[in-house]
């Protein structure tokens, strides 16, 4: 592997630097829209009576900024050339992805809402992966203009990590299957039309087979969004959903019937290796900037960052960082290589735990670099913090994720490999 960035790769990141000044800035500055970065972002984005839920006005700007990248040609880029995209790799994407978490909060890159002018487009890539000719006919046109929007059903209020015993069942009746159970932290539940509904069709509780994955209309009757739950970074869209008697389509089972936490596993997988390369970015982010401020700031009649007391924290965290580039990079570049995503899931796994893990401990050390200014909101650690926290919970909790590493070192889930 060479650890030069390839050239069409760093063509790539100029571009969207240009597109960004060229497009994306001038639409922030129009209106006031820097309202929503700046010291009053949770408040600008946030329907405070309408349950949390992102406002009108901010999801309009969102779907303004696709729109622009679209037709700018960068928004499906990691999609197939057939769907409009340009073939991107995963190695292109970690690039990407630290890149633009880099450059700081702003309309470009907003990970609260998985928001970016280059899409994380995972929903789409298992439809892709999975989907029948018929079904991807369907869907994926539709996903990618916005009048399909699905969501992804499979946490549960008493089963999350452990899905394998999830309680929601599904009970086929003639050319239909009949759906009964909860899920919980669905996300986008306010604006989805459809939902992947993950349930268990046959096999024992704690089976890793006999869970199929169902495209679930949001309108059928039975189907009710109980709650929205509100989190420790708002807004917040992530729903407690009933499922009662709900009737979905033999048709409309995503993959082979009984493998559904096979399709769930290239959600996570995708997810993970992307979300640990935004982690990267966005601490390398708050590090440049607690950089940038201790050379600035004098203290006792010295530059503050003449003092190993600020020096070493930063230093080791820098430190930190090139050692999760060096792995996100290799493990992005194995999965190019054809290399099945289940034989290095705790590479993966190391990614996304560490990561996020470093992106917090860079938020809360760069705020207290900063002092009483890096807890103000003029700058973005805590923004930065209360987003990347629920990394280390969403889609495998660190633990969870150790424990795969574990699992692969010890010999219980095949042997690690190097």
């Amino acid at each position: 592997m060479d650890f030069t960035i390839p050239a069409a790769t760093q063509q790539l990141l100029d571009d969207l630097d240009q597109f960004i000044v060229d497009v994306i800035e001038p639409i922030e500055a129009e209106d006031d829209n820097v309202r929503f970065f700046d010291h009053r972002r949770e408040d600008s984005r946030t329907d405070w009576d309408r349950d949390g839920l992102p406002n009108a006005e901010w999801e309009a700007l969102l779907r303004r900024m696709r729109i622009a990248a679209d037709e700018a040609g960068f928004y499906r880029y990691h999609l197939p050339a057939r769907f409009g995209g340009r073939n991107g790799t995963n190695l292109d994407m970690a690039i990407v992805r630290e890149h633009l978490a880099r450059r700081g909060l702003g309309l470009h890159n907003d990970l609260q809402n998985e928001s970016s002018i280059v899409g994380n487009l995972v929903t789409v890539l298992m439809m892709e992966k999975f989907g029948s000719e018929t079904q991807q006919a369907e869907w994926i046109p539709k996903m990618l203009d916005g009048t399909a929007r699905i969501g992804f059903g499979l946490t549960e209020p008493l089963h999350g990590s452990d899905a394998t015993w999830m309680e929601t069942t599904a009970v086929r009746d003639g050319d239909e299957w009949v759906i009964n159970g909860e899920k919980y932290w669905n996300t986008g539940l306010h604006h989805a039309t459809h939902d992947y509904i993950f349930a268990r069709t046959s096999g024992e509780p704690g089976d890793g087979r006999g869970i199929t994955c169902f495209i679930v209309p949001t309108a059928s009757p039975g189907f009710a969004v109980e709650e929205f739950m509100w989190t420790f970074n708002m807004p917040t869209d992530h729903a407690h959903v009933r499922l009662t008697d709900v009737r979905v389509r033999d048709e409309d089972i995503l993959g082979e019937e009984g493998l559904g936490l096979m399709t769930a596993q290239l959600f996570v997988h995708e997810n993970r290796i992307r979300q640990a390369a935004s982690s990267l970015g966005a601490g390398l982010h708050c590090i440049d900037t607690a950089v940038d401020w201790a050379n600035q700031r004098t203290t006792f009649g010295t530059p503050l960052s003449r003092n190993q007391a600020i020096q070493f924290p930063l230093a080791e965290l820098a430190t930190e960082a090139e050692m999760l580039r060096a792995l996100i990079w290799k493990t992005a570049w194995q999965l190019d290589e054809g290399v099945d995503h289940m034989e290095i899931t705790d590479k993966v796994a190391m990614c996304n735990y560490r990561a996020n893990r470093f992106c917090c401990d860079a938020a809360d050390r760069a705020m207290q670099t900063c002092g009483g200014v890096g807890y103000g909101r003029a700058m973005p650690f805590e923004h930065i913090y209360r987003h990347h926290r629920r990394y280390r919970i969403t889609e495998g909790t660190e633990e969870i994720q150790i424990r795969k590493v574990a699992g692969a070192l010890f010999g219980i889930t095949g042997r690690a490999k190097s």
